[in-house]
């Protein structure tokens, strides 16, 4: 009997989850495979709209990037940095257009948007709450081999779908709870 469950678990395929570090200069995506308790780096990258256009341009080319992203990934379950506060109000502003904009994105590919604070996710991957940019994408090359040496934004991704992996079934029950 046990060698039929090893034989129909090997069958489910892994779930792969969607990290989004959303910016309106560079929105950092990362993909992990997750079969069981195992990470696996799938790929990462940013999406950088060019500086000189103006707002609305900069959103649409943001949304199409972060489309093209799902299409050729098609990830299960998606995640996203929460925006935090910001003593600046103009960049706070921007930050939320381009978050916005990454969340509809998201939701009109059908996936849910789990979100995630910057302090919970620092906390999940470096076992720091406070960690730096540098120590993120330590752990992050450390917890998910092939994932060294990119840029801070697909870095920072890559950790917040690491977050969602450790805490998905907290983040379901939390839903079931809401839609009862």
């Amino acid at each position: 009997m046990a060698a039929n469950c090893v034989r129909f678990r090997a069958m489910i395929p892994a779930l792969t989850i969607l990290g989004l570090d959303p910016g309106l200069r560079h929105t950092g995506w990362g993909i992990v495979a997750q079969d069981g308790n195992r990470l696996s780096f799938i790929a990462a990258g940013r999406i950088s709209p060019d500086s000189v256009l103006p707002m609305a341009s900069r959103l649409c080319v943001l949304a199409e990037g972060l489309a093209d992203v799902l299409a050729r990934y098609t990830p299960s379950e998606a995640a996203i940095e929460e925006t935090f506060v910001n003593k600046n109000a103009a960049s706070a502003l921007k930050l939320g257009q381009a978050r916005g904009v990454c969340m509809l994105t998201l939701a009109q590919g059908g996936l849910a948007v789990n979100e995630y604070a910057a302090n919970r996710i620092k906390q999940s991957v470096t076992g720091y709450g406070l960690a730096d940019k540098a120590q993120i994408q330590a752990m992050v090359a450390m917890l998910l081999p092939g994932a060294s040496d990119l840029v801070t934004d697909a870095a920072d991704a890559l950790a917040v779908a690491i977050t969602h992996a450790h805490h998905r079934p907290a983040a379901a029950l939390m839903a079931r709870r809401v839609g009862a």
